[in-house]
């Protein structure tokens, strides 16, 4: 990574250019607490492997003095994505300057804030830890000295670093009271009088050697991603208590005193990833294009033979596309947060181009699985009290008049124009095409089949759910300086469709007929994953749950498209999970940023914290209206599903 801010080399006269300094001499010093004081970020390469990042002012330092035996080189990569930190080498010939410069910065920070905290991290002894078992398992000795600022410090830290788990193995955290909490056979970074004259306090962290094989020197790159992201959560932690009470800064929350600016890094794997995504739409490549012909004649043969489907050529080799995907340098990526996001990206893309290429056989299925989950026994058992207790002839089942598809797009191109009024970058357009299966929005675009008929009403719900949420999230997420945030995260599609349903009940349109067709899907995709055939899961909506024919072939063929396709039961799944979020006093505003799983919703609250993502630039119109704000609140109350049936 090539750094920025202040530059990585000295000056030289003109044609030359010089290397790294070979000391951290009063020049450089006086240049870096210039630039602190101004509020620039800084970036600089210091002498013999050394690195100074600091994203902008803030009233903390971490340090770690690499040891010339390199022996621990995978500490440093532990502090790289934190947004204060100082790596510097060990050697006695560097010390002089290093001292200088770390007391020169906490002077500095010190006179801005009030209070000024050191943090000193480094690879403990294994004769340190003695007494963890098994000698894999995570382990950190914190040392302080015995004041009633640090030792409070010290407990949160304690507390934060034993919520670290590495396979499956919580760690073990002591704290001892020192009065050198830094580096054994280390001098101190700062003088005890300018300590004391500045308010400096200090504290250390040994982590136990489990990066790496003792013996052969083998590295565990898991364990130190699962170490990365749970220090920096607990160092986090740490620094917003000590801001909170010792300074005069209050940050809102203990992610804002994470990195703001990103490198340049970042952008490269949003952007490759984002185009690998872009270069195929999963959901149409696995959806039949002959729907209404496989209709025809599976009702010519009285719904006893499986249909055949056709589906499009797919525009991409899978095999080729996963060799450009895994040649993405996600790896070198110094934010945790950032990291875990892209990685969980590549993986999801590979599952679908592996079902991509399995596309009509039994293989497909296994991948379904892997992508979406299995029907899980309370999905079931919400899937089968909705078919019971909910009658098929119910309220919201008949209907006057339905829009044909030029009707309704003429209803959409409205909406997209609402939007459009509040950013000019939404540039939506409405397809009247017969290769789709009913209404969908792929990429931005709403699809609609030329034959379908929309029952009146159901055109403010559909709107609410096509427009309101997979348009507007895929607008907001393009707002956003990452296009995973458009494309979609993993697992995004629960949370999307349960958002959709939730707007179709917000609007007053989620009516108890469509509250069984969701219910139908989550059964027919476990009947799918149970071995059940296209015929006898057909038999089951029609004859046993009372769907009409084409609707019940419509179910089997969702879940049956490209060999077995479990999305459709994530309707039901996600709204009973999101349910149970706003019960529990979630907001629904964060859920709109983008697409994005609910499973990544602390990290994309931690981006927001950290001034990376913004807030989402649209919501759905149908917030305007008092009587969704009212529907809203009372969820938030608590409900359950079939709670949610009796007053749809």
């Amino acid at each position: 990574m090539a750094p920025s801010g202040i530059g990585s080399t000295q000056t030289a006269p003109a044609g030359k250019r010089l290397g790294p300094p070979t000391l951290i001499e009063e020049p450089l010093i006086a240049a870096i607490v210039k630039r602190l004081e101004t509020g620039k970020s800084i970036r600089r390469t210091l002498p013999s492997g050394g690195y100074l990042h600091i994203d902008r002012q803030l009233p903390f330092l971490l340090v770690y003095r690499r040891s010339a035996s390199q022996e621990d080189t995978a500490i440093d990569q532990l502090l790289r994505g934190e947004s204060s930190y100082l790596i510097a080498n060990s050697q006695r010939r560097f010390n002089k300057g290093l001292v200088k410069l770390v007391s020169a910065i906490a002077e500095m920070l010190a006179d801005s804030f009030g209070a000024v905290l050191l943090i000193e991290i480094w690879s403990g002894k294994e004769t340190d830890f003695t007494q963890v078992t098994p000698s894999i398992r995570p382990a950190f000795r914190i040392l302080s000295r015995p004041d009633d600022v640090v030792s409070s410090l010290s407990r949160t830290l304690q507390k934060a670093l034993a919520r670290i788990k590495v396979q499956r193995m919580l760690a073990q955290v002591e704290q001892v009271d020192s009065s050198k909490p830094w580096a054994p056979g280390l001098p101190g970074l700062i003088a005890p009088e300018l300590i004391r004259r500045i308010s400096c306090h200090r504290l250390g962290i040994a982590i136990r050697p489990v990066l790496h094989d003792p013996d052969t020197g083998e590295e565990f790159p898991l364990n130190r991603r699962i170490l990365h992201r749970g220090l920096g959560r607990a160092i986090r932690r740490t620094v917003f208590k000590f801001t909170s009470n010792q300074t005069t800064q209050r940050p809102p929350h203990y992610h804002a005193l994470g990195p703001h600016s990103l490198v340049k890094l970042v952008w490269q794997v949003d952007q490759e990833l984002a185009e690998i995504a872009d270069n195929f739409d999963f959901l149409l490549c696995v959806t039949p294009t002959n729907a209404d012909r496989a209709w025809n004649t599976f009702r010519r043969h009285r719904f006893e033979v499986t249909p055949s489907f056709v589906y499009r050529p797919l525009p991409v080799d899978p095999a080729l596309v996963k060799r450009q995907l895994y040649r993405i340098p996600i790896e070198n990526i110094e934010d945790p947060a950032l990291e875990a996001l892209f990685r969980a990206q590549q993986r999801e893309l590979d599952r679908k181009l592996t079902m991509l290429g399995d596309r009509g056989t039994r293989n497909f299925l296994y991948g379904s699985l892997q992508l979406y989950g299995s029907v899980d026994d309370s999905l079931l058992q919400a899937a089968r009290e909705i078919l019971e207790k909910v009658p098929s002839r119910s309220r919201g089942g008949t209907h006057a008049s339905s829009l044909n598809a030029e009707a309704f797009a003429a209803r959409v191109e409205a909406d997209i124009r609402y939007y459009r009024e509040r950013d000019e970058r939404v540039w939506s357009r409405v397809d009247i095409r017969d290769d789709v299966v009913g209404v969908m929005v792929s990429q931005g675009n709403l699809l609609i089949n030329k034959r379908q008929k929309i029952p009146e009403n159901r055109v403010e719900a559909l709107l609410a759910h096509e427009i309101g949420t997979h348009v507007v999230t895929f607008f907001n997420g393009r707002a956003q300086p990452f296009r995973q945030l458009s494309t979609g995260l993993p697992d995004y599609e629960e949370l999307q469709e349960g958002l959709a349903v939730l707007a179709e009940y917000l609007v007053g349109g989620l009516t108890r007929p469509r509250l069984r067709l969701l219910a139908g899907r989550a059964l027919a995709a476990y009947m799918l994953s149970e071995g059940a055939t296209f015929p006898e899961v057909f038999r089951l909506l029609n004859h046993t749950h009372d769907f009409p024919q084409k609707t019940a072939f419509n179910i089997t063929l969702r879940v049956f498209r490209g060999g077995g396709l479990l999305k459709d039961m994530v309707y039901l799944r996600g709204l009973i999970r999101l349910l149970d979020y706003l019960g529990q006093g979630g907001e629904l505003e964060p859920l709109l940023v983008g697409k994005f799983g609910a499973g990544h919703l602390p990290i994309i609250q931690e981006l927001q914290w950290r001034k990376v993502l913004s807030p989402p630039r649209l919501t759905p119109r149908y917030l305007e209206n008092p009587r969704a704000i009212e529907r809203l609140d009372r969820l938030r109350g608590g409900t359950t599903i079939l709670e949610l049936v009796k007053r749809a």
